[in-house]
């Protein structure tokens, strides 16, 4: 099998995948948000092309795992927010209602070039948020870097109703995903 590498920069999916002693290299690929309307395919594609970039830099029997996780507002994906205006905006749009976390994650084989994906759901619903516990959040934790503009794992009490679903996949991959795909190789 060789060695396995994890093609991301989340330092969140390093830590929940941490007892698999993964090589971590993030991906030189990058995303083009030219698409707004949700589909599987394409964060398919996105973990998909993560993982190829690293997967053509290393010349040795590899399995290379990227990983994509957007949020969805019915079929409107909300991705990484550019400024503090805009992540102010998207949790506004989440507040009181249920949207999807999804994450995909793809597995290379560098040695054959086969790969298998997962693509794992969850839902969230949050609570109605006021515009100051909103900015509030957004001055402490700097959401910028988060798909929706939140960190689950770091929402104070109040933001989320409810979870349907794995919660490791709202914050950025599911081990249970990732063991179930790594064993089809």
């Amino acid at each position: 099998m060789g060695k396995m590498i994890l093609a991301s920069s989340s330092p969140r999916r390093a830590e929940i995948l941490k007892d698999y002693k993964l090589e971590v290299i993030p991906s030189p690929y990058k995303e083009k948000h030219t698409k707004t309307a949700f589909s599987y395919n394409y964060v398919e594609d996105l973990a998909y092309n993560k993982a190829k970039a690293v997967a053509n830099l290393i010349e040795y029997p590899a399995l290379v795992i990227g990983a994509d996780t957007v949020v969805v507002l019915g079929d409107e994906i909300l991705e990484k927010p550019k400024n503090e205006l805009e992540a102010f905006n998207m949790l506004e749009k989440l507040s009181g209602k249920t949207h999807k976390v999804v994450t995909a994650i793809v597995i290379i084989d560098t040695k054959t070039g086969t790969f298998k994906k997962n693509t794992t759901t969850s839902n969230v619903t949050f609570e109605n948020l006021t515009k100051k516990m909103i900015k509030l959040y957004i001055e402490k934790y700097k959401p910028l870097d988060k798909a929706g503009a939140y960190g689950i794992q770091e929402l104070p009490p109040g933001f989320v109703k409810s979870v349907e679903g794995d919660f490791e996949n709202i914050v950025g991959i599911s081990s249970k995903a990732f063991s179930k795909l790594l064993a089809e190789f």
